[in-house]
């Protein structure tokens, strides 16, 4: 029996592929040093956890309203509104079973089949699977590099609109590369979408997980909130990778869609675990403090190491749990000529392992240098220190 057609087009997180390949190394009897999965290695704040455990000895395991609980989306508006200086109702509110089902439904809900949506490449390997998945034309758009780290090609994107656009996704502290907008960029960006009358699902997964600085939103700016669909999660801030617990913030007439999209899809979010996500917001705060404070000093520690190594070199961005460094000079010392080969040896040399440019989009036109991505989120800073050591001597070998 044929399976559907439409499934040639669906593609994956391919960081679990790299996941798996050092898995089975590790299976071997060798250590391995995971820095290619953005998992988190830490606890769950205890008091969210207690509030989990509270709603299941209360009855809370059974259906609930498939746009999620009243008090959480009372929650996830006053504090996503006062973060992003929005005034947000629950209306705007649809909690997801994390925060990936918002690129899904966003596409459901705002694409037709043939229209082109443009998404970042390098970026999250979702955004295109789900386009082509729902039949619409993926439009990759650039990053290039800048003295700070990496800044979107603004002129390219302006030349990619045709009259069959009718969104972009927009990730701002962006995953793999760690790129965060300038005012300027992010104010370019919300201008060509209210030019060209677009749809802008804003990704911000990682807009409380920074170091320093103040992150800001698409969604805030003049015209935007009517065209915007924020992708929030639970996942980074409260090291809930596996509870799936998100939203999407939305334009109402866009949130009673998802609610709908929710009803048909899994009924509702998990109960239980959406009084967790109240606690979270509503409680005590020290538990993702200590959570940003030591992925801090990961941060640090493996950039410190990474351009301690010859032939390699990173910029250090403010947000976001990984660093994109370029490796091309370190390739070169090691004779190697493609990133797969780099990546295959680093690991059955070193036991580090880690996701290349290569898994976030196919290289574009014009690109000439090689890249690495290394989450830092799931090793304490001795294990980096003590992976990141064994590279170095590798490469300079």
């Amino acid at each position: 029996m044929a399976l559907a057609e439409r499934l040639s087009r669906l593609g994956t997180e391919t960081a679990f592929a790299v996941s798996a390949a050092a898995a089975q190394w590790g299976a071997r009897g060798h250590r391995i040093y995971p820095f290619h999965l953005g998992d988190i290695d830490l606890p769950t704040p205890a008091n969210m956890v207690e509030a989990m455990q509270r709603a299941v000895s209360d009855g809370h395991t059974g259906y609930c309203p498939g746009p999620g609980i009243g008090p959480l989306r009372e929650a996830l508006a006053d504090d996503i509104g006062g973060q992003r200086g929005m005034s947000l109702s629950p209306d705007n509110i649809t909690v997801q079973p994390g925060g990936k089902p918002v690129i899904t439904k966003f596409i459901q809900a705002l694409m037709n089949p043939g229209d082109e949506v443009l998404y970042p490449n390098p970026g999250y390997p979702i955004y295109e699977s789900q386009i082509e998945y729902f039949g619409g034309v993926a439009k990759p758009y650039r990053y290039v590099p800048t003295t700070h780290g990496f800044a979107i090609d603004l002129d390219q994107v302006a030349a990619m609109v045709t009259p069959r656009t009718r969104a972009i996704i927009y990730n701002d502290l962006q995953n793999p590369i760690g790129a965060e907008s300038t005012d300027a960029e992010r104010e370019a960006v919300a201008e060509l979408a209210r030019r060209h009358e677009l749809w802008v699902l804003s990704d911000e997964a990682y807009f409380e997980m920074r170091y320093s600085g103040t992150s800001r939103s698409i969604a805030a700016l003049d015209g935007m909130a009517e065209r915007t669909v924020i992708l929030y999660t639970f996942s980074k801030k409260f090291a809930m990778t596996g509870w799936r617990l998100g939203c999407a913030v939305a334009p109402r007439e866009v949130s009673a869609v998802f609610g709908t999209l929710n009803t048909n899809n899994e009924s509702c979010t998990t109960h239980f675990v959406q009084w967790a996500g109240v606690e979270g917001i509503r409680g005590d705060q020290s538990g993702p403090l200590a959570i940003r404070r030591e992925l801090q000093a990961r941060r640090d520690a493996c950039a410190a190491a990474l351009n301690d190594m010859a032939g390699v070199s990173v910029a250090v961005p403010n947000a976001t749990f990984y660093l994109f460094p370029d490796v091309t000079d370190a390739m070169a010392r090691k004779g190697i000529g493609d990133l797969s080969t780099f990546a295959q040896e680093a690991l059955h040399a070193t036991g580090v392992s880690f996701c290349t440019r290569l898994h976030f989009g196919r290289p574009q036109p014009g690109e000439d240098r090689f890249y690495a991505r290394f989450a830092y989120s799931g090793l304490p800073v001795h294990a980096i220190e003590e992976g990141l050591g064994l590279l170095k001597e590798w490469i300079e070998a």
